[in-house]
């Protein structure tokens, strides 16, 4: 039985984030950054709505995803730096003011916890860690390597079914490590959570069962895994390294 069931209630909780809509006073898409981004841009005209379980935005770099990801989570009230809603440090903002332009429709008995995980701030949230230790305990962050770090957070920080946002997490991640996320990603599933992943990862992004939608030029749209732009790319490079490789060493 799911734990956080209520049996009285006749009815299982919804998922942490049922939609993502744009405030009242959201400004118009135009030529400023970063409504100038067409995925940024249909958020602002459109919203989006999120299922339950797994939510992969996949892109080139500059499509908006990482943008998307970070204003849903800070819009949350998780830390824009990594984090929970608890975590209060902060080095040099640098996050968009998305996340003032938006309101999350919350789902019904839903948990509250959350988690934040973004690759290009972990080591200052390391830090942070190291100066204000949790009541549970925390490894040496700084004393592993960066991948074995990541899966040392994902032990101890994704244990609840909460919303979690992930910001290519796959960066510190080998292959094997990413299989590891993937069955921690599926567990938070099962139990009931939620997750709103940006990613650069084919391996990562095939978890069975998870929603992909594909941002760029056109903003954004519902894929398959297989007919992803980012799949067939490497799919034609490992089938031929030399025919692209060519083109930039000749």
């Amino acid at each position: 039985m799911d734990p956080f069931w209520d049996p009285r209630s006749k009815r299982r909780p919804q998922q942490p984030v049922v939609a993502v809509h744009p405030t009242d006073d959201a400004p118009t898409p135009g030529a400023q950054w970063p409504t100038s981004i067409p995925a940024v841009a249909q958020v602002l005209r459109e919203g989006i709505d999120l299922d339950p379980g797994v939510t992969f935005l996949v892109g080139e770099n500059g499509s908006g995803k990482s943008t998307i990801v970070e204003g849903v989570a800070i819009a949350y009230g998780l830390s824009p730096e990594g984090g929970s809603r608890q975590a209060k440090h902060s080095t040099r903002p640098t996050e968009s003011p998305l996340s003032e332009w938006l309101r999350l429709q919350r789902g019904v008995g839903a948990n509250r916890w959350g988690f934040f995980l973004r690759a290009e701030t972990m080591h200052s949230f390391y830090t942070y860690l190291e100066e204000n230790p949790s009541p549970r305990g925390d490894v040496a962050f700084h004393e592993m390597s960066h991948g074995e770090s990541f899966l040392a957070l994902l032990e101890s920080r994704f244990d609840e079914p909460g919303f979690y946002c992930l910001d290519e997490p796959e960066a510190a991640l080998s292959f094997s490590s990413t299989l590891a996320l993937i069955a921690v990603l599926q567990r938070i599933v099962d139990e009931g959570g939620q997750v709103l992943c940006a990613t650069h990862s084919p391996v990562l992004a095939a978890l069975p069962g998870a929603r992909i939608l594909e941002v760029g030029d056109w903003g954004i749209r519902s894929a398959e895994w297989n007919d992803l732009e980012l799949v067939n790319h490497w799919r034609s490079f490992l089938d031929s390294p030399p025919r692209y490789l060519r083109h930039l060493l000749d």
